[in-house]
């Protein structure tokens, strides 16, 4: 259908003249760059979990920053700036979450270590028992 093809009863049209009649429409260009491409991941909860979680050498912290700018990149449409602040959040992320893993787990495994040790240097060790505090302290005392 053409525009011409319409009939109006009153040819004025909203901040117009009414005097002026109406033109025919132009074409219109419609901006496909970004289309086909998803938006970046800003990975803000994951930052956020990592935060508020140990967050060893503020790199969580990091992480939230980055996510937080690539959000707003991404809002503003500068999806070359977004993409480069979630890769940056992305690996600030990684690197917290591997902190926040490792530091549990090594303790875990020094205590595992500590009690191996001690119930092996005496035989048996009643850690919880009666004479296991004292035995505890004995062994730090040598």
């Amino acid at each position: 259908m053409d525009n011409a093809t319409y009939s109006y009863v009153n040819d004025c049209t909203p901040l117009t003249n009414c005097k002026s009649g109406r033109k025919a429409g132009g074409s219109t260009v419609v901006n496909m760059s970004h289309a086909g491409k998803k938006p970046p991941n800003d990975y803000l909860v994951w930052s956020l979990c990592n935060t508020l979680y140990v967050n060893f050498c503020c790199l969580g912290f990091m992480a939230l920053i980055y996510s937080i700018k690539a959000r707003d990149q991404k809002t503003l449409g500068d999806m070359r700036a977004a993409q480069e602040c979630s890769d940056k959040a992305k690996w600030y992320n990684i690197l917290a979450s591997g902190w926040n893993l490792l530091i549990p787990l090594l303790l875990l495994g020094l205590l595992v270590l500590l009690l191996v040790h001690l119930g092996s240097s005496e035989g048996t060790f009643d850690f919880f028992g009666e004479d296991g505090f004292q035995s505890f302290m004995k062994l730090f005392s040598r």
